[in-house]
């Protein structure tokens, strides 16, 4: 039994207008993670997120640990509970799994790169929660809040459990992409040929959202992160450890990670909730 339903309108790319695109109902389930099904497709969620520093992050361990847990975290599914999951959403008490192969890995990774930053760095000392969520390309936006709120629900149940889950920090890794300007020009002639200019600059990501102009050139893979951004009391960004130089001949996106680090249980509901 899938945990609930979302309906939303996918394009298809075999229409034969292109002026009018064609779209198709997509019925998007929610469920609980399955040991036994998910493994495949959430270690590759991972290393997609982890992108070329997956190999040197025991992604197979982590995740191994994200289904040992499977009462906490949602899989987004269109095919039925036996299908591989598009999306995932989990998180983890370092604390508690700081033995864990993955979790000594991926800690001394981010304290490695928090170094920019001393008060980011210092907090990592504290009790933290490692949010990890990531879908596949094109995925709509909309099935991602709900993903939240389910886990808002499973994190208050832990707690009346006595489970580990009362915390006081929180880290979002999560995944950006930068532009040179010569790519952020093509792209705003792309967008505005294909009619979705509008008088405030702006940069199509490569999930199709729109995203505001970044000075930097730097911008969020997933429309959510600057949601999370807002509550975030420290925010880092940094290239990939194995990234390869890039040139003017260089093919695709230049990504790199973005970490914020979360003051305060913002999954908390408000008191009479």
């Amino acid at each position: 039994m899938s945990k609930r339903k979302n309906q939303a309108d996918q394009e298809d790319p075999d229409g034969d207008s292109e002026d009018t695109p064609t779209f198709i109902d997509v019925d998007f389930d929610f469920f609980d993670l399955n040991p036994t099904i998910d493994y495949h497709a959430i270690k590759r969620l991972l290393d997609q997120l982890f992108g070329v520093d997956a190999g040197s992050l025991s992604t197979h361990a982590l995740t191994d640990l994200i289904l040992s847990q499977p009462d906490i975290g949602t899989t987004i599914k269109t095919d039925g509970e036996e299908s591989d999951p598009y999306a995932f959403l989990s998180i983890l008490n370092i604390g508690v799994h700081n033995d864990n192969v993955s979790i000594k890995l991926l800690v001394e990774y981010i304290l490695a790169k928090s170094k920019a930053d001393n008060a980011f760095h210092e907090s990592l000392s504290t009790i933290l929660r490692l949010v990890l969520c990531e879908r596949l390309i094109n995925m709509p936006v909309p099935v991602i809040p709900p993903m939240y709120r389910m886990l808002i629900d499973e994190i208050k149940d832990a707690v009346e459990e006595n489970e580990p889950f009362n915390f006081t920090h929180l880290i979002f890794i999560s995944r950006v992409y930068k532009l040179t300007p010569e790519e952020e020009e093509a792209m705003a002639i792309v967008q505005h040929q294909s009619g979705k200019g509008s008088k405030r600059q702006k940069s199509q990501n490569p999930n199709g959202a729109m995203n505001e102009r970044s000075v930097d050139g730097v911008y969020p893979f997933h429309p959510e992160d600057e949601e999370i951004q807002k509550f975030a009391s420290h925010h880092l960004i940094f290239p990939y450890s194995n990234a390869q130089p890039r040139d003017a001949e260089s093919f695709g996106l230049d990504y790199g990670w973005t970490l914020a680090g979360v003051l305060g249980n913002v999954f908390q509901p408000p008191e009479g909730a």
